[in-house]
């Protein structure tokens, strides 16, 4: 039985449940995902503070101040950061302050010093625009006990920066799966045995490093069980080193040839098989099953093949592994620069470069669409979608476009 994307997706992320729990120390958890709610101990800021280097004031004291008409006061002391005021701002008096120095009681104001001369024991305020302003609130940015982050959320550099502000040394994040990665068939070497490939005998099992880049880039750690040739016997023995990993991703041995043994060796091995194959191209030979309760994900041999599946469906089951709450790439509407003549009825995935024109977003296909061609993926920022009923696209319509890495869409000049 075949299935269709969504429902091949469906069905592989069915039974994904986060992996369990871990603590780890703040600087090792950029990337994670966590797997609890952390809240602050404390209010932050912890004190009412200054936002510029100037002088704590009373507004009602500045409300006039003028270059022509300064208001001058007597300056009882000077706080830096991480000092305390030792005294209140009485009226016609002020503090002078620097950036992140509490602001002491009595002042609702800092001046900036720019707008004042600059007086050590009396300063002359000569602008009334910061009246009432740059005073940052006790608890502005967090109060104590309130959820500084929420489960789920992946810890980039800004969420670090929050971890540490309320105290979390050690950070509650889920494991990182550990991804068991396999490529198959006599017909493919390590660099190692490039003397076969220069001669015509072999060519390179790019596979091996593809998918276990897309392993790496998709938060996972890999398990490199190498290549295997097609021989069951030999198979079966290469699939035990997956034992104690979350996941196994396998390339190559999943269509119907005379020597594709996966699902054979598989279920002699006692794994359940959930699908076999997808109304989809490139990648339709995909199959999924779980062997004593591990997932596994066969990917089709061909490098373009193995990519596409691997975007669709590996990197969002491990996404779920990891416990991110949102699994999938983005996909946005783009305007087709060709005209696209299809011949089956499959949700098509073409290899194709997206970029702004105008205001909108355009996609070209990189070249010729084969699924053995690993350069048209090498160039490609998106994945263009073509719904089966649509065999025909003209340049000009709308298309869905499944846009890959952080920097689809990115630009060489500075916008803002």
């Amino acid at each position: 039985m075949s299935f269709n994307v969504h429902e091949a997706s469906g069905r592989i992320l069915r039974d994904a449940r986060p992996l369990e729990a871990e603590r780890v120390p703040l600087r090792e958890a950029l990337g994670r995902v966590l797997a609890e709610d952390v809240s602050s101990p404390i209010d932050h800021p912890p004190w009412d503070n200054s936002s510029m280097d100037g002088y704590a004031v009373r507004a009602s004291d500045v409300a006039f101040a003028s270059e022509s008409e300064p208001v001058t006061l007597w300056v009882l002391e000077t706080v830096r950061a991480g000092q305390r005021p030792s005294q209140a701002v009485a009226p016609r008096t002020a503090i002078r302050v620097m950036t992140g120095a509490p602001v002491p009681e009595g002042a609702d104001t800092v001046v900036r010093v720019e707008d004042t001369d600059g007086g050590e024991q009396r300063v002359a305020i000569r602008d009334a625009r910061d009246a009432g302003r740059n005073v940052r609130p006790r608890g502005e940015d967090l109060r104590a006990g309130t959820v500084a982050l929420g489960r789920g959320t992946v810890i980039g550099a800004a969420q670090l920066g929050v971890l540490a502000s309320v105290g979390c040394a050690m950070v509650p994040v889920h494991r990182r799966p550990r991804v068991a990665v396999l490529a198959s068939g006599d017909e493919v070497v390590d660099l190692d045995q490039f003397d076969a490939v220069l001669r015509g005998d072999r060519i390179v099992s790019s596979n091996s490093y593809t998918i276990a880049a897309a392993v790496l880039a998709a938060g996972a750690d890999v398990v490199d069980l190498g290549i295997v040739g097609d021989d069951p016997a030999a198979y079966e023995a290469r699939i035990a080193g997956a034992r104690g990993c979350d996941l196994l991703v396998t390339s190559g041995g999943v269509s119907v040839g005379a020597f594709d043994f996966t699902k054979d060796v598989l279920r002699s091995l006692g794994a359940d098989l959930h699908l076999w194959r997808v109304r989809m191209r490139p990648g339709a030979p995909l199959g999924f099953g779980t062997l004593d309760r591990m997932p596994w994900l066969g990917l089709p041999g061909n490098p373009v093949s193995a990519m596409v599946t691997f975007e669709l469906f590996g990197r969002p089951l491990i996404r779920a592994l990891r416990g991110e709450p949102k699994v999938f790439r983005r996909t946005i509407a783009v305007r087709t620069r060709d005209d696209i003549l299809l011949a089956a009825p499959l949700t098509h995935f073409m290899r194709a470069v997206v970029e702004w024109d105008g205001d909108a977003a355009v996609a070209r296909l990189t070249g010729p669409q084969g699924s053995g061609l690993l350069t048209s993926m090498a160039r490609a920022n998106a994945l263009l979608v073509v719904p089966p009923e649509r065999q025909v696209v003209r340049a000009g319509e709308s298309l869905r476009a499944m846009l890959l890495g952080d920097d689809a869409l990115s630009s060489d000049v500075f916008e803002a």
